[in-house]
């Protein structure tokens, strides 16, 4: 199949299909109907059941869907660039995408699971009207609707945001930095402080004022993935590894390495081998 182009979408009652590859630039909303299953994503094993809503920003790091004989689920998948431009201007948004990427899973009462539902099958019915004049306006609408409604529910269970304009403006900008992958290099605070145009000091303080959480934590949150991913492709070295995420040394990276994994790179590796795991 060939990938989601950005105005592409996809309504599917299949669990399996959550870690489909063709959604690696996606944001997967799911609601289970009946039943339970599992799945695992940035490491962590989180189980549904009956009116959960599952919300999954760049699903290519879920693995193992479990499902259980008797689940049902539908779900709708979106491009994450046309749903980011679709965001409302306000701050919850940040603090419900963080908190999303720590618990992806957001229990809901009847009512709450119903209306859920029927936003998603208003995106399923339409999403087929490709030759409407303004299919794309259609679909954003039908998609904020959506989306406030998940600001809503997700705030009964975490509360809201309370952050200014401008301090919202600077975190959602350093996620989108980090999201393009740039940390793979980049692992300092001043190095994004200098992006944004602004102090680390004032980086540190908004992030941690704003999110509950360092900028190292955030740094390292879209870096771990990708050095498991490099430590994972026997075809690279470890200094070429090294040398690719811009370490300075070789110790340094193993040092990185243990305090994130709990092991060193050759350990990690040794632990991938059938019998080892």
């Amino acid at each position: 199949m060939s990938e989601i182009k950005e105005t592409d979408f996809v309504f599917s009652t299949d669990f399996l299909q959550i870690n489909d590859k063709r959604f690696h630039d996606c944001c997967l909303h799911l609601i289970c109907l009946d039943g339970e299953g599992s799945f695992v994503f940035n490491d962590r094993c989180y189980h549904i059941r009956r009116n959960d809503a599952v919300i999954l920003v760049l699903p290519d790091k879920v693995c193992n869907p479990a499902p259980h004989p008797e689940l049902r689920v539908e779900f709708f998948v979106a491009p994450y660039r046309f749903l980011n431009s679709q965001l409302p201007s306000n701050n919850f948004g940040i603090g419900g995408g963080i908190s999303l990427y720590d618990n992806p899973v957001i229990p809901l009462i009847e009512t709450d699971a119903l209306c859920f539902v029927e936003d998603i099958h208003r995106l399923r019915d339409r999403m087929k009207e490709n030759a409407h004049p303004f299919y794309r306006e259609l679909m954003g609408s039908l998609c904020q609707t959506m989306i406030y409604d998940l600001f809503c529910f997700h705030s009964k269970y975490h509360g809201t945001l309370d952050a200014t304009d401008r301090r919202s403006f600077v975190v959602k900008e350093l996620l989108q930095l980090l999201q393009t992958g740039i940390s793979r290099t980049q692992r300092e605070v001043s190095y994004y402080a200098e992006r944004l145009n602004v102090s680390p000091k004032y980086l540190s303080d908004t992030v941690r004022r704003t999110t509950g959480s360092s900028v190292t934590s955030f740094i390292d949150r879209y870096t771990v993935p990708m050095l498991k991913g490099f430590l994972e492709d026997e075809r690279l070295s470890l200094t070429q590894i090294s040398e690719m995420m811009n370490f300075t040394s070789l110790s340094y990276f193993s040092r990185y390495v243990s305090k994130h994994l709990g092991m060193t790179p050759s350990q990690y590796r040794m632990s991938l081998q059938p019998g080892n795991g």
